[in-house]
């Protein structure tokens, strides 16, 4: 396997170093013991049918040209086999649009060396019109999603939105219904969720190894508090701007809100909607600088506190010395997570019953040496749109709908709190095929 953890037990005056227990498979279906064609068996045991040699391939369209698609993108170029063991599904890269100038778009693909027979256009309908193109990527700020994700469903694409999903609950509600009407794939791209260290630590506290979990707290903020009391950041950046839905929640404190629910809520036998609570912090532009969220559970006797600020760093010193970025409580132990929240690559079990023994798990992202050493961590989620598309579900598992609109709600909620507001053509839930925020034009 590509990716293993090492599993340090703590044993009084020495320790004992080993591979971390292969419980679970986060690089897909493992081949069964019946021969070459046919049986699959996956990790819970089913056995499906499917030629083994032959790998699904999804076909892809990149919806904006900015940092996080160039991450994304070449994520999709490394070797899904060679780096994290994946032989049952692979990535072709179709076309990738800018939605205002072609020469962006070739710019790009020259940047990420993608294939010579990757096209580039110029807008972001060309793109949605592509009939080789199985999937739309959207990887525009997410002021723009809900108009983005919706001009490509409704050219009946399946869809993979960067998260925040929408700006607003009732747009992601839209999202939804369009999906299920065109009978599409559609997943917030929650990244996180579907790394090997996420999916290790869900499994842990389903077999109760630290008890029920009552509590969560969960933060991921960055250091940028400037002594004139601005920060870092100009009005114009995304990150302040509230023309670009800018602010800490919807852009970091969605992190926090993940491992506040993929711990606790996507845990549930029976779902839960929480009660919330925020304080918020505006910036001078009115965005949020800073917010706090508690979520209540009452039926399930928990609480998470998702955290996240632009004046103070989750690691003060970026060598995480400072403590767990997320911590899990249960009634018979903790799990801590070293920092940042978004790609965390160690934990640790405290158990109440170890006497003081610690256990620390750590992972490390595969690179492929074939791409400049190229490994982000995104490809899981892509290995994830690739295998439901492939078995003809619409929606994934371990990021369902109804969690995606949920945690939405949350986030307007909090929002509504502290007052902060945006303009309406990002809040809008009207699909227009000619807004701005789909044709890049003032």
């Amino acid at each position: 396997m590509a990716i293993r953890g090492r599993f340090i037990r703590e044993t009084g005056p020495g320790a004992q170093t080993g591979e971390c227990p292969a419980a679970i498979n986060p690089m897909g279906p493992r081949r069964s013991q019946f021969g070459n064609n046919d049986p699959i068996e996956d990790d819970e045991g089913n056995i499906s049918t499917m030629a083994s040699n032959t790998p699904f391939t999804l076909k892809w369209g990149i919806m904006a040209t900015g940092w996080i698609a160039d991450a994304f993108t070449r994520d999709l170029l490394t070797n899904p086999t060679t780096t994290r063991g994946v032989h049952d599904v692979r990535h072709e890269v179709v076309a990738v649009a800018s939605s205002s100038a072609k020469e962006r778009a070739e710019e790009f693909l020259v940047k990420i060396k993608a294939p010579s027979s990757a096209k580039a256009y110029g807008s972001y309908h060309e793109l949605v019109a592509d009939p080789e193109i199985d999937i739309i990527y959207v990887a525009t700020p997410h002021s723009h999603h809900f108009q983005n994700a919706m001009l490509a469903l409704e050219a009946g694409k399946n869809v993979l939105c960067e998260k925040s999903l929408t700006v607003t609950a009732s747009q992601a509600h839209k999202l939804v219904d369009k999906a299920k009407e065109k009978n599409v794939f559609f997943m917030e791209a929650v990244w996180t969720r579907y790394q090997p260290i996420s999916i290790k630590i869900r499994e842990l506290i389903q077999s109760g190894v630290i008890g029920p979990v009552y509590r969560v707290v969960a933060d991921l903020s960055f250091g940028n508090d400037k002594p004139d009391g601005t920060v870092s950041f100009a009005d114009t950046n995304r990150m302040v701007n509230p023309d670009l839905a800018g602010g800490a929640l919807l852009d970091l404190g969605i992190y926090s809100l993940t491992w506040v629910f993929q711990t606790m809520y996507h845990l549930q036998k029976e779902k839960e909607k929480p009660k919330v609570v925020a304080a918020v912090q505006k910036y001078h532009t009115g965005a949020d600088e800073a917010t706090s969220i508690i979520v209540q559970w009452p039926q399930h006797k928990s609480q998470g506190i998702a955290l996240t600020s632009l004046r103070l760093a989750t690691g003060v010193d970026k060598e995480n010395t400072g403590g767990p970025a997320i911590r899990i409580q249960g009634s018979g132990g903790e799990i801590h997570v070293t920092g940042p929240a978004y790609r965390p690559l160690q934990y640790k079990v405290i158990r109440s019953d170890a006497g003081g023994k610690i256990e620390t798990v750590d992972f490390s992202i595969p690179k492929d040496p074939e791409r400049d050493d190229w490994g982000h961590g995104m490809f899981w989620e892509a290995d994830e749109c690739a295998r439901c598309i492939r078995d003809g579900k619409k929606e994934s598992e371990s990021m369902p709908w109804e969690e995606s609109l949920v945690i939405m709600e949350v986030m307007d909620e909090a929002l509504k709190q502290g007052g902060v507001t945006y303009p309406d053509l990002i809040t809008t839930d009207v699909f227009d095929a000619q807004s701005p925020l789909n044709t890049g034009k003032r």
